[in-house]
Formats: C-alpha cells, sequence, structure tokens
C-alpha cells in the first residue's frame, strides 16, 4: 500500500521510538533490584536492548527479519531480567508489524509471539501470563487499527487525485474542443476564398496558426499537471474573466457575431470562480459553434449581492440533445464546474427557439 507520507517524518518517529524502547529497558535493568546478577551480565543485557530497540531502524524494509531479531534479544533480557515482561518490550515491534502487514502475515507473527506464553505460569503465575497475551494483544490490535486507517486514508487520497484528473481532463476537453473548431471553420473560410481573396486566406491561416499555437501551450500545461503528483500548479496563468474579451474576439474571427454584456466588477473574484466561468462561456459558444449553427450569441455577465450570474443564449436552429454519457463532457461538464462551487447550472433549447446557459455561481462559497 502506496500513498503520499511524509517520507522525512517517518525516520525521526522510528529513531524516537527506539530510543524511548531503549531507555525503558535501560532504566528497569539498572534500576531493577531483580536485575543481572553481575556487571558482565549486566553489560550483555544492555546490548540486547540496544539490538532489540535498535530493529525498530529498519522494520519497516525488512518487518518479518526485524521482529524475529528483536524476539531472539527479548529471549535474552526475560532471562536476565524477567521483570521487563515478556521478552522485553517486543510488543512495540509487533505493532509494528500489524501496522505495516495485513493479517494474513501478523497473526502469524502474534500465534508465534503468543505461543510461548503459557510458560508464565511456572515463572510468574497468572498475572504476569495476563500481562503477557494482553500486551502482545493489544500492541497487534493498535497497530492493525493503524493499518486500516492508513488503507482508508490511501483510499481516499486515490479517489481524490482521480477526481481532480476527471476534472483536468474536462479542461483539457474544453481547450482542445474549442481551438479544434476555430481551426476548422478557419481552414474552410481559408479554401473557400483562397484563389479570389489571398489577404483574406492569409487571415484566417494567421488564425489557424494563433489557434494551433495557444490549444498547443493550454494541452502542454494540462498534460504537464495530469502526469504530476506532488500537485504543482501548471506552468502559465488560467484564464479568467479578463480574458472573456479575447474569447469573444476570437469566436468573432470565425464567424458568429457575439454581444458581451458585463454588470459589475468581477476581476477580484476568486480564480477558481473566474476560471470556471471562463469555461462555461468557452463551452457555451464552442457548442454554438459546433452543434447549433448559430447566427449570433449573447454573452451576460453579472456580479451582484455575491453570486456570479452567467447566461450564454442563442438563435441556434438544431436542438440540443439531453445530455448523457453519450454526448460527452460538454454540459455535463459546466454543470459540475458549478456544484463544485455550491452553484446551480440549467442548458436547454428555448420556447421560442434558441438555446439558453445559465449558470449561477455563489462567491462566498468559493472563498
Amino acid at each position: 500500500m502506496r500513498c503520499a507520507s511524509r517520507s522525512w517524518f517517518l525516520p525521526l518517529l522510528d529513531g524516537s521510538l527506539a530510543a524511548a524502547s531503549f531507555g525503558v529497558c535501560l532504566l528497569a535493568l539498572l534500576a531493577s533490584d531483580a536485575g543481572p546478577a553481575s556487571a558482565g551480565a549486566t553489560a550483555v543485557a544492555v546490548g540486547l536492548a540496544a539490538v532489540q530497540a535498535s530493529c525498530l531502524l529498519w522494520i519497516r524494509r525488512h518487518p518479518g527479519y526485524a521482529l524475529t531479531v528483536a524476539a531472539l534479544a527479548g529471549v535474552g533480557l526475560e532471562a536476565f531480567c524477567p521483570q521487563l515482561g515478556w521478552l522485553g518490550l517486543v510488543a512495540v515491534p509487533m505493532a509494528y508489524v500489524a501496522r505495516l502487514r495485513p493479517p494474513r502475515f501478523s497473526l502469524v507473527a502474534l500465534g508465534l509471539l503468543l505461543a510461548p506464553t503459557p510458560w508464565k505460569l511456572v515463572t510468574g503465575g497468572w498475572r504476569d501470563f495476563l500481562l503477557a497475551v494482553t500486551a502482545l494483544g493489544l500492541s497487534w490490535t493498535l497497530g492493525e487499527l493503524q493499518r486500516v486507517q492508513a488503507r482508508r486514508r490511501c483510499e481516499w487520497e486515490r479517489h481524490v487525485r482521480a477526481t481532480e484528473r476527471e476534472r483536468m481532463a474536462r479542461e483539457l476537453h474544453d481547450v482542445v474542443a474549442h481551438h479544434v473548431s476555430v481551426i476548422a471553420v478557419q481552414a474552410a473560410a481559408a479554401e473557400d476564398v483562397f484563389d479570389e481573396q489571398p489577404a483574406q486566406a492569409r487571415a484566417a491561416l494567421g488564425a489557424i496558426d494563433t489557434a494551433a499555437r495557444s490549444a498547443l501551450t493550454e494541452l502542454r500545461a494540462m498534460l504537464h499537471a495530469l502526469v504530476a503528483d506532488d500537485g504543482s500548479d501548471p506552468d502559465g496563468p488560467q484564464p479568467g474573466l479578463a480574458q472573456l474579451d479575447a474569447l469573444v474576439d476570437a469566436v468573432r474571427a470565425v464567424g458568429l457575431p457575439v454581444r458581451l454584456r458585463r454588470d459589475g466588477d468581477g476581476d477580484a473574484l476568486p480564480g477558481g470562480v473566474q476560471l470556471s466561468a471562463y469555461r462555461i462561456v468557452q463551452e457555451s459558444l464552442t457548442n454554438a459553434l459546433r452543434h447549433g449553427h448559430a447566427t449570433h450569441a449573447d454573452v451576460d455577465v453579472r456580479y451582484r449581492d455575491g453570486v456570479l450570474r452567467l447566461e450564454v443564449v442563442n438563435d441556434s436552429t438544431v436542438p440540443a440533445r439531453r445530455a448523457g454519457p453519450a454526448d460527452g463532457h460538454g454540459i455535463v461538464g459546466m454543470r459540475e464546474r458549478a456544484r463544485l462551487l455550491g452553484g446551480t447550472l440549467d442548458a436547454g433549447p428555448l420556447p421560442a427557439g434558441g438555446f439558453r446557459v445559465h449558470a449561477r455561481l455563489p462567491v462566498e462559497a468559493a472563498r
């Protein structure tokens, strides 16, 4: 199970627990009346405590081997200082193994450690036996709970990343669809007037070049974000309300007259709201170009009382199909953008003809 984690923190945590484990063992060895009988035995016991504690420094890489070494060192500690408890502090490595490995592995390790515990009935009585079993059982339970929590956290992070990448895929669809539509229309226009009006044909080719370069720039930035795992922002600024004029000019250049009206100061709105608003207008105009055969469109942008309202109306003669899985990400993507900001979006044909997209984006909810 791999997920994003603070790798710099794990060695510090392992080192701190190893030092604490060694300190507890050392205190028990030196302060206990039932400790080692000689200085040599004390030195050996201290060495075994150091070995057992040091297993925590590499147990993440080799949990099975580390637990084995810790248990063998604990056998010696149990012999030199029975007051340390069952095999010294082997419960700490046991918790690590339960945290790092699934139950089919950790339960076997727990069973092997519990198997000799009845010996405590001979050497210490029921009290020591219950303490040994309880310590190992609690350590396994703690490690297993941490493993389940970590697995759920990783699954949640994967879900968040998948959702974010799906959102970026919609961004990619919006960018490419708009620019490809511009290129297609301009290419057709250039072909029609190539011989009779070469100047107009050259202007159309220039528009194709501009649209292609813009599409490649945004495509490169979006793909960079899709493959990045660190969550860094794509190179270059994202479009906002300030770029609506350029968007409208580009649509006008391909033959669709557009009237843009603004009401209220939207330039200071959050970047996410501006980006979503820009994409909604862009997708609406792109759909009018590709599917609606519209002859003109009206874009109304109003910001009042903490709410940004967008309305894009065109006189398309072809009724838009009901949005569904086969219709791509167009209207579905616009609705999702509005929903993520706590707003709503309605899109559909008008009774008198034409098509209307109306979005309501609450700005305060997005701050």
